[in-house]
């Protein structure tokens, strides 16, 4: 047992008053770890050293998924260690296996406040408010400041996709290191970035809807206008559209149809509710 306070034992006694409360306080990392797995081994010193150095700007909540199986059962967990970042009182992001330093510690950084902290906050409430320009010239200058910061870097390439520069944020994100590419947030920038490329030119939904109407059976209108509807966030009717593509064109887009289906579920993660749903139609397609 850890003397330290910002290194925590946790069950599922506790789990409601360490975790989910003290994350509206604070970030808690949980991590999912038992005694026979080799890379929890390596990886808990990591994260204790992070939770030291970064003295109780977060909490490690550890938790022995042999002992606590109902907890592990209820965050999903399938492999070890599992690591959840919880903030506000739910889980807002999370990572699999053993992790280089550099990437946990960007991945730490888009939840802890930083020196650009100020400027991160105004470039996405310039997001909320519409003006996607506007975040972006935010965030490069914010870089000017803070070249080494990755999580500049993620926002950035999420500003220019919102702004419409799908070329400069495909750039963006290709000069992210390496090891950032399995975080969460790098996942679905890529995932969004299939979506946008595969839209095309901007053009109203109403005008690829009635170029269905003209030919149900389109096969690119059938593929944009599924992306587009995704990008919108319309995922159920996207998802269709993207169905009947692979039902009727295998062949069109190298299985175009097939390959945004993939994309979909990535976006949407694993236990969004349509992903059981057109996971299970996407394999009666293919046997």
């Amino acid at each position: 047992m850890s003397l330290s306070p910002f290194i925590v034992d946790v069950t599922e006694a506790d789990f409601q008053q360490v975790v989910i409360e003290g994350s509206r306080e604070h970030l808690v990392l949980v991590d999912f770890w038992a005694d026979w797995c080799q890379p929890c081994k390596m990886l808990l010193p990591l994260l204790s050293g992070l939770a030291e150095e970064y003295g109780g700007k977060f909490v490690l909540a550890k938790v022995n998924s042999d002992r606590e199986q109902g907890l592990a059962m209820e965050h999903g967990v399938r492999s070890i260690p599992t690591v959840i970042f919880y903030r506000d009182g739910r889980p807002v992001d999370q990572f699999m296996g053993m992790q280089p330093e550099s990437a946990i510690r960007a991945q730490l950084e888009k939840y802890l406040p930083g020196p650009e902290a100020v400027e991160r906050e105004a470039a996405q409430a310039a997001l909320a408010a519409g003006d996607a320009a506007r975040a972006v010239t935010l965030l490069e200058e914010a870089l000017q400041d803070h070249p080494d910061r990755q999580a500049l870097k993620i926002d950035l390439a999420d500003a220019l996709m919102q702004a419409g520069r799908v070329d400069e944020a495909e750039t963006a994100i290709k000069t992210l290191p390496m090891d950032l590419y399995e975080q969460e947030a790098v996942r679905l920038l890529e995932a969004r970035l299939h979506f946008a490329r595969a839209a095309g030119q901007p053009e109203t939904l109403s005008a690829l809807e009635k170029r269905l109407a003209n030919d149900p059976d389109d096969p690119d209108a059938l593929h944009r206008l599924g992306c587009a509807l995704i990008l919108k966030g319309e995922h159920q009717a996207g998802l269709e559209k993207l169905l009947q593509l692979m039902r009727k064109h295998r062949k069109y887009g190298d299985d175009a149809g097939h390959k945004g289906l993939l994309a979909a579920f990535e976006l949407l993660g694993a236990r969004h509710p349509l992903v059981n749903e057109y996971r299970r139609r996407m394999m009666a397609l293919m046997y």
